[in-house]
């Protein structure tokens, strides 16, 4: 079972670091080696969320997300989104970023800091409205009860997520603004910059996670009247109008599932900078990390590791909150990558512990009630 989940990439993992020597020698194999660790740590609670979601979608885009969907992570994200970066804040094109990367790399890595506020505010954004619009629903299942309870109560207001999102958005380019001539590194338009990529971000996710939600609803309702139905629905062709919409529906699952990665991929593409500006040694880490992280999801779907751990969704949508919160404050103050990574493994970590304590603890009742 892990050999056939994880095969894929233990094979990329070898041909990467087997190129990474033929680049670059041992120092080389070194960086790329420690930018997989960094990915997979920064993007462990991603697999969680991605698993919650991928659970919904049928075997055959499942592998969809595992081939198209590594193409789209591992090259869109860790390849051309940095060099797309650099060609528009340099206003320059495709063909002379990638010059630029190959042959001026402390030039690329600065145009690359440059953008690091919209590209912040962007995914911080994203990463915010995920994380609201999950504690602020109501679950049967509850991990920190005291907290989750009167949240769902609030959550009962319409549109509170997105006034909450905005609240913060201006907060956060106002405070850019403020700050601007302090700090130097920042310019007063930037605030600009911030607040409309920030808007951007939310768009964004209201646009894709609405049209996943649509779907997927109507799915369930196709679903439904054809089991209640079943043989009405056979003479009318329904079953054939069911799968068009199942396919719709894992469509822009499928396209929600992207736009996440992309989110998440950002601290680790601005991170990977703190170790490497070499794009080529760049590309190779965080695309082993990719592989890795693409596999850790499928590997949870088919384990039925959410369904046993229940918490394990809550830690990762704890630990995407404290990512949105570290990104937006990245804006402005710089925070050292292993504290991002360390905040998510800890969350999950605790979720982790937390399933297996409540586990236990109905086996007990369980057995206690039998005798």
């Amino acid at each position: 079972m892990v050999l056939k989940t994880f095969g894929w990439s233990f094979a990329i993992t070898a041909l990467g670091l087997v190129a990474a020597v033929f680049y670059g020698g041992w120092q080389a194999f070194g960086i790329v080696a420690i930018l997989s660790v960094l990915e997979i740590s920064l993007s462990f609670d991603n697999a969680v969320v991605n698993a919650g979601i991928l659970k919904k979608m049928n075997a055959f885009w499942q592998k969809i997300f595992l081939t198209v969907g590594v193409l789209i992570a591992v090259f869109g994200m860790r390849l051309v989104f940095p060099v797309v970066i650099v060609a528009i804040s340099a206003k320059i094109g495709p063909i002379e970023a990638v010059d630029l990367a190959l042959s001026d790399k402390d030039m690329y890595e600065q145009l690359v800091t440059d953008a690091h506020p919209s590209i912040a505010a962007f995914g911080g954004m994203f990463l915010l409205m995920i994380f609201l619009d999950f504690i602020f629903e109501d679950r049967d299942i509850k991990w920190l009860a005291w907290l989750e309870r009167p949240l769902a109560k609030l959550g009962k207001i319409d549109m509170l997520s997105a006034c909450i999102a905005l609240i913060v958005l201006v907060v956060a380019s106002m405070t850019v603004g403020a700050n601007a001539h302090q700090h130097g590194g920042i310019h007063v338009d930037k605030a600009q910059t911030v607040l409309i990529s920030g808007v951007l971000g939310l768009i964004t996710y209201m646009i894709v996670g609405g049209l996943s939600g649509y779907f997927e609803n109507k799915l369930e309702e196709e679903e439904e009247a054809e089991h209640e139905a079943e043989e009405e629905a056979k003479k009318s062709g329904k079953p054939v109008s069911a799968v068009a919409m199942a396919g719709k529906a894992a469509f822009f699952m499928f396209l929600y599932l992207e736009v996440l990665d992309a989110s998440f991929s950002f601290d680790g593409v601005i991170g990977a900078f703190a170790i490497t500006n070499d794009i080529v040694l760049m590309a190779l880490g965080l695309g082993i990390g990719a592989m890795y992280v693409r596999s850790l999801t499928v590997y949870l779907v088919r384990q039925g590791t959410l369904d046993d751990y229940v918490y394990l969704e809550h830690g990762a949508h704890y630990a995407i909150g404290a990512l949105a919160a570290i990104l937006l404050v990245t804006i402005q103050y710089e925070i050292n990558e292993i504290i991002t990574g360390l905040v998510g493994v800890l969350l999950i970590g605790w979720s982790f512990w937390s399933s297996v304590r409540r586990n236990k603890r109905m086996e007990l009742e369980g057995s206690t009630a039998e005798a």
